[in-house]
This record gives structure tokens, sequence and C-alpha cells, in this order.
């Protein structure tokens, strides 16, 4: 009895999904840029309004169209390695990023007036 060779993996990508990858992040970008650039948002709720909420929308929703039609997540045969290595990659940046903003935070925390003062007349231009 004769075995079958495995079957070589399908290449998901096509020229057709990096364009519309292409254009989806293009016209992503383009929104919030002109969004920062006329300032639209910002006065409904304070001085910032729905700006940063808008913007971080904006970036999630970037994130997703560079996963799918650039890193193919998702579109992976068994077993889905590059999910596991994608969420320890993210792993990884949570930690470097939520660290680093709390040591920054401690340490904004910790500084006195004085050396604020200190640290402020130090720097040129102030």
């Amino acid at each position: 009895m004769a075995t079958r060779p495995p079957k070589p993996e399908k290449n998901h990508a096509s020229f057709e999904s990096y364009v519309i990858g292409y254009l989806l992040s293009l016209g992503l970008t383009l929104v919030a840029y002109f969004m920062v650039y006329d300032r639209t948002l910002t006065y409904p709720m304070g001085p910032m309004g729905l700006l940063v909420p808008a913007l971080i929308t904006l970036a999630l929703g970037q994130f997703l169209v560079q996963l799918i039609f650039f890193f193919h997540l998702g579109r992976e045969t068994k077993p889905r390695w590059k999910l596991v290595v994608f969420c320890g990659m993210i792993m990884v940046i949570s930690i470097l990023v939520f660290g680093s903003l709390w040591i920054m935070s401690n340490l904004n925390y910790r500084m006195t007036p004085q050396q604020i003062d200190n640290y402020m007349s130090s720097q040129d231009g102030f």
C-alpha cells in the first residue's frame, strides 16, 4: 500500500489581499491624521474630548488589519504556531509597556516639588 506524500501548504497570500490590506491601512492612517490635523472631536468633552478614544479605536483597527492581511493570523493550518508566537510577543510587549509606565509613574510620585524644579531648570529651554 503506497502512502501519499503530504500536501504542500497553500499560500493564503494573494496580491488582492495585500492591496486590500494596504488600502485599509492607508485609509485608517489618513483618517487619524486628519482628525488630529483638523482637531475634530476635541471640544465636546473637554480639551481632548473624544479624540484620544477615537485614535485608540483607529489604532486597534489598524492592528487588526495588519494581523489579518499581512501576518495572515488565523489562516494557518494545525498547529497554530503563529498564534502561539504572537501571544508570547503580546505578553512581552505588555510587560515592557506597563512596567515602564508603572516605573515612570512611581518615579513621578516620589519626586518632591524641589526635585522637579531642579530637573526642569536643568533642561535646555526652561
